[in-house]
Formats: structure tokens, C-alpha cells, sequence
């Protein structure tokens, strides 16, 4: 891929990605994190690791249902499901946060060579994000809604997170470098 041309996204099933990589019909992977690349052996045919994931900025899990039957359900099935939701939100975040750690390094021993994104290509793709995610707001009241309710709860949780989260993270990191 030369500087002109940009990416053409592909859509393969997990079983297909290696192959591909390997054959060189495709040129990257993106898929979930460590854990489950290390999984599926990426890094035998991917010299690269990038970091970090700007587009998935966060693990999640979903559940949708539709607002009549949500309704129609006793309070308590409402309670019992958000309760469920919750506990495997949690459960699947703890534990990828406890297998991604050592899969990293296993990538790293396995010959994965550990890079980060240039701040051009952090800027260039969260400047496309934007200016998709406006493109959507132009068309969908709901969506400009939506965004500019979660956009308002960002800056408020970014002012926090600088002060509390990053200063306590950057403290320990630094300690940790130094043994």
C-alpha cells in the first residue's frame, strides 16, 4: 500500500485472518487484543503490534431489546437482566484484563515487534472519526442527540480522569521503571 492509496477495509471470519495475512491478501489485522491475537498466531505472520486501539477505546458487551417487550416484562426480569448485563460486563473486563498483560509479552518473546501509532496517524483517524460522527449528526436528530450527550459526559470525565486517573498511572509507571 503506497501513501495514495489508504486502506479498503475487509470483513474475514477469525478462522480466515491468519491465512490471508500469511498469503498477503491482506496487509493487517485488527481483531480484539492481545489475548485473543496471541489465540489466533497473528504474530507468526505480523512482524508488527500497534497500539494503541483508538477505535474501541473500551471493551464493552451489548444488550438490546425492544422498548414494548422491555416494558411488558415484570420489574423484577428488568432488575434480574440489568443485574446480568452488569456482572458479565464486569466479568469480561476483568478478565481481559488479567489475560492481556502476560499475552503481550508472550507476543513480544514470540518475535512481535511492540510499536506506536505516530501522533499524524492518531490525529489523521481521530479527525476522520469526527468527521464522520458529524456527517451522522447532520442526518439523525437522534444520533446528534446522542453524540452530543456522550461528547458533554467525555469532557466532564476527561477533566477527572487527568487529575485522578493519569497523574496516580503516570506516578506508578515511572516507579516501576525504575525498579
Amino acid at each position: 500500500m503506497n501513501d495514495n492509496e489508504g486502506t479498503i477495509p475487509q470483513q474475514i471470519a477469525a478462522g480466515d485472518i491468519y491465512p490471508a495475512l500469511e498469503k498477503g491478501t491482506i496487509d493487517a489485522v485488527e481483531f480484539v487484543g492481545p489475548y485473543d491475537d496471541e489465540k489466533l498466531g497473528f504474530y507468526k505472520v505480523a512482524k508488527y503490534y500497534y497500539f494503541p486501539g483508538w477505535w474501541e477505546g473500551g471493551a464493552m458487551l451489548h444488550m438490546i431489546v425492544n422498548d414494548e417487550k422491555w416494558a411488558a416484562l415484570p420489574k423484577q426480569y428488568q432488575a434480574i437482566l440489568n443485574q446480568a448485563g452488569s456482572a458479565a460486563g464486569a466479568w469480561m473486563l476483568e478478565k481481559y484484563d488479567s489475560v492481556n498483560p502476560a499475552a503481550l509479552k508472550r507476543l513480544i518473546a514470540g518475535g512481535a515487534e511492540l510499536r506506536a501509532f505516530p501522533p499524524a496517524v492518531m490525529e489523521a483517524s481521530y479527525k476522520a472519526t469526527q468527521d464522520h460522527l458529524n456527517e451522522l449528526a447532520e442526518k439523525s436528530p437522534l444520533f446528534k442527540r446522542t453524540k452530543d450527550s456522550h461528547d458533554a459526559y467525555m469532557k466532564e470525565l476527561m477533566f477527572y480522569t487527568q487529575i485522578a486517573e493519569n497523574y496516580y498511572d503516570n506516578f506508578l509507571l515511572g516507579k516501576m521503571r525504575k525498579g
